[in-house]
């Protein structure tokens, strides 16, 4: 869903930018190219490895980029800008290109993720509204994948919408959460939006409406026969919770040919609930009856569960998974890197004292390095010129470790950035919310280091850089160094 087909949001943007955008106007070189570079510095929780998503509502936003009348008066009213800026505005639309790794890509920290080649005002507008997309959805897209990695197997669900920090958090996250690995979502608007297929099961109200547990249940199950997960822990889940489940799946759904489908657990100490009413539940010939579980769950409590033997076949998993409780800021930045001036193009990079807020400048292009079993041994940067040759041995840098001589044998490269946007337009369709999500997928187990995969302590993904790469790099710094 395209978003100029709904509210217009191109003015989410800070005060800065539109000053910037005024100030680039008087200036003759405002239509000259510039390159900025989306990139991150580190992987939240201490993980591996990010998965990039909001890719699709950057495009759209950029897409339907415009001001109309209010957005133009609003300016005017700041009293802070030019009438002939404020009158070009009325035009405007974005003119860029836009080069991105494909959504639902695994992507380490200091590369560049989706780099923007537009005309200076055009590339300084939009850099709050990219942020925003990028650094919520990859975050939320992240911290699932963890959750559904920590059940092994097991079905998580997203549950996480009343408690996200508000609606559009809530339906963009279950978007971000569907690509990271999640079956399904309880937020309806997201089904309705993304396809996103949704699950629930009852609420602690219906059962203390109805005058009793049992009657609850009853009426529940004649209802929804043949999808009947009841909510067992409002009074007590062994010495009725249970027990009531057990009696409507043989007096009233047994008798219309139905099974219970499953129980949910909301409260308590999971585990043994769950291995206790496993066992009634089995002992009354409901053993492919599943056991739900919710309650500020993460993948740390999930995994825990797991060690203590919990018998619990799927996860709803909320507030933690919805707000990346644990971490919960990514941290993309929008960096100049490059800007085109009389024909050439010059990079730029920002010195700071912190080493990790050094960038790595200029126009540039990514690939994954592979071995022969098909797994990412490293990321490498290039200049924008340059093609590694996998038939020859590949020079690189370490940056960490300069001094040595190293080089990737018997090896194959894919370029990891694709162009996705010229002059403001998509330039193909853009991939179904499936085949994102089936792409995660299909890295994890093909591609991906198990190593990288752990929840602690994972192995570090290596990003080199070509040697042509590393000296423009190193040049840059030394000439800033020079200018002090």
């Amino acid at each position: 869903m395209n978003q100029s087909d709904q509210r217009n949001i191109s003015m989410m943007m800070d005060l800065y930018e539109m000053t910037m955008a005024n100030g680039y106007f008087q200036d003759p070189g405002a239509e000259d190219l510039v390159t900025f570079d989306v990139f991150y510095r580190k992987n939240p929780d201490g993980a591996g490895f990010a998965i990039f998503a909001g890719l699709e509502q950057v495009l759209d936003y950029l897409e339907g980029m415009h001001f109309d009348d209010a957005d133009i008066a609003y300016l005017r009213s700041l009293h802070i800008y030019a009438e002939d800026f404020l009158d070009w505005l009325r035009d405007f639309r974005f003119r860029g290109t836009v080069r991105a790794l494909p959504e639902g890509s695994i992507m380490y920290p200091n590369e560049p993720i989706l780099t923007v080649e537009a005309p200076l005002i055009d590339a300084q507008l939009v850099e709050t509204a990219i942020l925003a997309q990028v650094n919520h959805q990859s975050l939320i897209a992240t911290k699932t994948n963890r959750i559904v990695r920590s059940a092994e197997g097991r079905l998580v669900a997203d549950f996480g919408a009343r408690r996200a920090h508000n609606v559009d958090a809530a339906v963009y996250g279950a978007r971000a959460a569907y690509i990271g690995g999640a079956a399904s979502t309880a937020t309806m608007l997201a089904g309705e939006m993304f396809g996103i297929p949704v699950s629930g099961t009852m609420a602690h109200s219906w059962v203390m409406y109805h005058d009793d547990e049992y009657t609850a249940f009853k009426r529940f199950a004649e209802i929804y026969p043949d999808n009947s997960v009841l909510l067992v822990d409002t009074y007590d889940v062994l010495a009725s919770g249970v027990p009531n489940a057990i009696r409507v799946a043989k007096e009233v759904l047994m008798p219309m040919g139905k099974r219970l489908k499953g129980i949910r657990l909301d409260s308590g100490d999971l585990a043994y609930l769950s291995k206790k009413a496993r066992k009634m539940l089995d002992a009354a010939g409901l053993e492919d009856c599943i056991i739900v579980a919710s309650n500020s769950l993460d993948e740390f409590t999930i995994h825990s569960l797991l060690e203590q033997g919990a018998c619990i076949d799927s996860f709803g998993v909320g507030e933690r998974l919805i707000t990346a409780k644990s971490d919960p800021v990514f941290g993309a930045v929008y960096k100049l890197v490059a800007v085109n001036r009389d024909k050439v193009c010059l990079p730029k990079i920002k010195v700071s004292e912190t080493f990790e807020k050094i960038t790595n400048p200029g126009q540039k292009r990514v690939w994954r390095v592979y071995n022969p079993d098909g797994y990412a041994v490293a990321d490498l940067i290039t200049m924008a010129d340059e093609v590694p040759d996998p038939s020859q041995p590949i020079p690189y840098v370490d940056p960490e470790k300069p001094w040595k001589s190293m080089a990737f044998t018997d090896c194959t490269v894919r370029e990891l950035q694709e162009t996705v946007m010229v002059d403001g337009r998509r330039t193909k369709p853009s991939p179904s919310i499936e085949q994102v999500r089936s792409y995660v997928k299909q890295q994890l187990e093909r591609e991906i280091w198990p190593e990288e995969q752990r929840l602690e302590n994972p192995h570090t993904h290596y990003l080199d850089m070509s040697p042509a790469y590393y000296q423009m790099k190193m040049e840059l710094l030394k000439a800033a160094q020079a200018t002090k």
